[in-house]
């Protein structure tokens, strides 16, 4: 089969070798064996995947007119759209990065969004009323994936705590906890070979967190509607942090009085943990952290504590310990 060169990766994007193995490996423990550790392959002989390009996943998305907010400047430049848009994480759909060869049929309109738990207010929004009557701004924020590459992006959403003051937690919440999809049908690999029971992904933050300046909810990147292997409609933005805890497509935020569990965490307990806040002092098991590949042009930048936002963070985890940094 032909295959269009626009969307070979340059080698300065592809994973790193010793890291694609470990991680095989790691899934192979898992009970991920055979031809289903290989979904792409059969990606690659149906004709019909191929139909969808990476530009039909930037169709009839409506822009999202919103102020810049230059409190968050970047120190590199941003990723370009495409880059961004052909190399992600979104593991209900495949555990390659072209996600979007695998989108197609999710539905992500209507969407609803519910505010539950131990709140005064709970309650349940649609996404485009959140999208109407939420103060919309443009954040552009570094993104650090627990993989060592990174991106700068611009972020169009409000800020989590704006939501977190409308359900009015009570007293006793100490956690919110983040709920996605459960959609087998759509997500392929929610039926078949990432089929496991912690479906559907969670995360989870403590009310400091989620009411934290840089906590966002994003429903826009660059200036349009999330495309769908961005977290379509809604996603959670915790530029602090690695990637994993940056839940797509979100169903529920649940306000609790106990640390929640998280799906990675769940899966593999002794290589992911709750708090998941960047360090590069603090290495993955299986590589380094101490320093991060930019998407596109492949430039190494060193890895900086926090992802470069302690100012607004670090106070959050004192006195510091181990755990909040895995």
């Amino acid at each position: 089969m032909a295959h269009n060169n626009r969307f070979n990766l340059p080698s300065s994007e592809v994973t790193a070798e010793s890291v694609f193995w470990n991680r095989r490996t790691f899934l192979k423990a898992l009970g991920f064996t055979g031809l289903n550790a290989w979904p792409l392959l059969n990606a690659c002989t149906n004709f019909a995947s191929e139909k969808l390009e990476l530009g039909g996943t930037f169709v009839n998305l409506k822009t999202l007119p919103a102020p810049r907010n230059d409190r968050y400047p970047l120190d590199r430049p941003l990723t370009d759209r495409v880059e961004a848009a052909k190399y992600c994480n979104f593991y209900e759909f495949t555990s390659g990065k072209d996600v979007w060869r695998s989108v197609e049929r999710f539905i992500t309109r209507p969407w609803q969004v519910a505010v539950t738990g131990m709140v005064k207010k709970p309650q349940v929004f649609d996404v485009d009323e959140l999208i109407q009557t939420m103060p919309l701004e443009e954040r552009t924020y570094r993104h650090r994936c627990v993989e060592a590459w990174a991106m700068a992006v611009p972020w169009t959403g409000f800020p989590l705590a704006e939501l977190v003051k409308r359900a009015e937690p009570l007293a006793g919440a100490t956690h919110v906890r983040f709920l996605s999809f459960l959609r087998k049908d759509q997500a392929p690999n929610q039926g078949g070979f990432f089929t496991t029971d912690l479906w559907p992904y969670h995360e989870g933050l403590t009310i400091a967190e989620a009411t934290n300046e840089l906590a966002f909810l994003a429903v826009g990147v660059y200036g349009k509607e999330l495309p769908k292997q961005h977290g379509a409609p809604i996603r959670l933005v915790t530029p602090w942090k690695y990637g994993f805890k940056g839940i797509k497509s979100i169903m529920e935020i649940h306000f609790t009085d106990r640390q929640p569990p998280t799906f990675w965490s769940s899966l593999g307990p002794d290589e992911y943990g709750f708090w998941a806040n960047v360090n590069p002092e603090v290495d993955h098991p299986r590589w380094s952290q101490k320093s991060e590949r930019m998407l596109g042009t492949g430039e190494r930048r060193p890895t900086v504590i926090f992802n470069g936002y302690g100012e607004y963070v670090a106070h959050l985890y004192r006195p510091p310990r181990r755990e909040y940094f895995y």
